[in-house]
């Protein structure tokens, strides 16, 4: 063998094998050159590196036996064509547009050389404007591919969710806008390749934003199911969420923040100052059922780890429960818990949200896949003690360790502003209440009291009274989650390249 470290990498791990012509200038081997001609093959496999980066490696064996070569080439091929859970064909979204505008040249640098030494075939389609690629969804024959690869941010990402999930339920007649109908889960996996302005959903799951290394979860056929919550006013659907639901503090950032999109990223971190110093606060009642079914709280310090327990287990017992009474007399039976009070931020995440910024995110402990949400709820405090939350996000003090922050692990939820509920209360008053109402507290900035706006995955839903409802696993990502050591798990494999060789 040419190559001299020696490492252990699983057979799921291997990218490809294929013959090699023998480069004669290698050093070491003058002696068999003299004997017989050299006959090789070069095993692709995954290196993993720090920070949950993957990179292809590859190492080259070699032989003067031609059989022998032959049939080692040959095994390890056979022990890849039975990796059944690995992608032939992929249906390839990318947007030119987003983030830096490198999706195009990420995609056909980095990733496609990739796909290719894999035997992957794939149809590509470079989206033209908004919603292209969540339209051509409902087009195309999805059910010939084994998967859809995006190639964006996490906008192009819920988009092209949005497409599968509604084309999912379309072909099987659910109708996506009863709050209470329980979705078909989708079985077709989403890849995410990042290349937008935020990629905060490849983050929490694959621990890295890196085109390379998502593009080889990718190749392996890696599978993470993942918690979707759908989100409804009125008996009217709205949109669906996998990370983040913000309202109050997050919602007006993106508020304020799309109106400077020529600042680009930078527009986040501006709007962010200029509505912690307004700190606004929003009145409203919470009403939601706990999530009694999940084995962990958001206050446990378990994370979300690769093969994760709670998940496995949570999601087992949340079945069981769905199969022996059935969605709709189960919530029946359940009580709701009802808070009203004045908030500064209203967030539910369906996972930790984090990024480099924050690396343990908004709620560190909240599981991809266990069938729930944290409903975390800061109430009005000061801009003081607001700021030492906030902070909290970025060090490893407990975030939830306030008497003005509350946290819930629920299985669904609704919101209803103040201003909604007197609105519907008494209709004669609304401009009296929208027009000519000033802050109590804040008397000299004479703010109108008015709705915030919705924050569901980065963009803005302008109903303020909505209902909110988990599905457990409703979709499937390729990725595996956050792997606890990625070295110590490449160490510890029992199926080897070098137990076979």
């Amino acid at each position: 063998c040419v190559h001299t470290e020696n490492c252990f990498v699983p057979i799921c791990e291997i990218i490809a094998v294929e013959e090699t012509e023998f480069n004669k200038k290698q050093r070491n081997i003058g002696r068999w050159q003299k004997m017989a001609k050299l006959h090789a093959f070069t095993v692709h496999y995954v290196k993993k590196a720090r920070n949950h980066r993957w990179r292809c490696s590859d190492a080259t064996f070699w032989s003067v036996d031609e059989h022998l070569c032959n049939q080692w080439t040959q095994a390890l091929k056979e022990l890849l064509e039975m990796q059944k859970s690995r992608p032939k064909q992929l249906l390839v979204y990318i947007n030119p547009y987003g983030g830096k505008r490198q999706g195009k040249r990420i995609y056909e640098q980095k990733v496609a050389p990739l796909f290719s030494l894999a035997s992957i075939s794939t149809d590509v389609v470079i989206t033209e404007h908004a919603n292209h690629a969540k339209d051509n969804l409902f087009e195309v024959n999805i059910y010939k591919y084994d998967g859809i690869v995006c190639v964006g941010g996490d906008g192009m990402f819920s988009e092209v969710m949005h497409g599968l999930i509604g084309r999912m339920q379309k072909d099987s007649g659910i109708d996506q806008n009863n709050p209470k109908a329980s979705l078909v889960q989708c079985n077709i996996r989403i890849g995410i390749i990042p290349a937008g302005s935020t990629d905060c959903i490849c983050y929490s799951t694959v621990g890295i934003s890196d085109p390379v290394t998502s593009a080889l979860h990718i190749i392996v056929g890696d599978c993470q199911p993942l918690d979707v919550s759908s989100v409804h006013h009125n008996n009217t659907f709205l949109k669906y969420s996998v990370s983040l639901l913000g309202y109050g503090f997050y919602g007006d950032i993106l508020k304020d923040s799309e109106k400077k999109r020529w600042m680009g990223p930078m527009r986040y971190d501006y709007s962010g100052f200029k509505t912690f110093l307004s700190h606004h606060y929003y009145e409203g009642t919470i009403a939601y059922q706990p999530a009694k079914h999940t084995h962990g709280s958001p206050r446990d310090k378990e994370s979300c780890r690769t093969g994760c327990y709670i998940c496995k287990q949570s999601g087992k017992q949340l079945a069981e429960q769905n199969k022996e009474h059935g969605l709709k007399h189960e919530e029946g039976e359940e009580e709701w818990k009802v808070i009203k009070g004045k908030f500064l931020a209203i967030n539910a995440v369906n996972m930790s949200c984090a990024c480099p910024r924050s690396p343990k995110g908004l709620s560190p402990a909240a599981h991809l896949a266990d069938g729930s949400a944290d409903l975390i709820l800061v109430r009005k405090c000061s801009r003081f003690d607001f700021l030492r939350y906030l902070v909290r996000h970025t060090n490893q003090d407990d975030q939830f360790d306030f008497p003005f922050v509350d946290v819930h692990r629920v299985k669904c939820f609704q919101f209803t502003s103040k201003l909604s509920e007197d609105n519907e209360s008494n209709v004669m008053d609304i401009g009296k209440k929208r027009f000519g109402q000033f802050c109590r507290d804040h008397p000299a900035c004479c703010c109108n009291i008015v709705n915030s706006t919705w924050n569901c995955d980065g963009e803005t839903l302008d109903s303020s009274a909505i209902e909110v409802r988990v599905h457990c696993q409703l979709m499937k990502l390729f990725a595996r989650g956050i792997e606890e050591d990625c070295k110590d798990e490449a160490a510890h494999s029992q199926s080897s390249i070098e137990q076979l060789l």
